[in-house]
């Protein structure tokens, strides 16, 4: 599993966590449409998401999206690292290292399908899986120019629309899962807040 995936990418917490459980009545399949118009719907959120690492450690922390093209993760203490997108790449700061960030190029990761400018599912060979377990709807997308760079498989209720959980499949077919909290959409998330450069001098790097 790479680094990009081991620190943007979360494993699976109960969907209680989530704030919705299985329901007794029968939720209707969200529509490529549908599901494309929410997500267009807002170009900034913020929120909280829980993760249990792969060595069963907990972290907490705050997310923040800025389409196109930014995400942030801040991570609660005591782990206090730290994930930005911007500029095209992403940084991974880990308070343990005394080398700078990792960087990557945010192309090369599944995230950048949900961070574009627009959004649309519908486009062809974009989307490789589209199902409904009654409660929920699951959709699972590529890169169509790049499927090796793996796929994101995303969870939406319904009534109203809502993107609660995504799963990353990276390139070596591992699993990962982020679990949302309650967004908070369109409010003030600061351009600055992914700046990788003024990161790196906050860091020290």
């Amino acid at each position: 599993m790479n680094m990009i995936t081991r620190r943007l990418c979360l494993l699976a917490v109960p969907l209680a966590l989530a704030g919705f459980a299985a329901s007794p009545s029968y939720a209707q399949q969200l529509s490529l449409a549908q599901v494309s118009s929410y997500l267009n719907s807002f170009t900034s959120a913020q929120g909280e998401f829980t993760q249990i690492n792969a060595d069963g450690t907990i972290s907490t922390g705050t997310i923040y999206i800025k389409r196109p093209n930014r995400i942030r993760f801040e991570y609660n203490p005591p782990e206090d690292s730290l994930v930005v997108a911007g500029g095209g790449q992403v940084a991974i700061f880990d308070p343990r290292s005394d080398t700078g960030p990792d960087r990557y190029p945010l192309n090369q990761t599944p995230l950048k399908i949900i961070l574009e400018r627009t959004i649309d599912l519908t486009r062809t060979n974009v989307v490789t899986g589209h199902t409904s377990d009654g409660t929920t709807t699951t959709v699972r997308a590529q890169d169509p120019d790049y499927p090796e760079y793996g796929s994101i498989q995303m969870v939406f209720t319904a009534a109203p629309v809502e993107l609660r959980q995504w799963i990353v499949t990276d390139d070596t077919g591992q699993q990962t899962t982020v679990i949302l909290g309650d967004l908070a959409k369109d409010g003030r998330v600061p351009d600055i807040l992914f700046n990788i450069q003024r990161e790196m001098r906050n860091w020290g790097n």
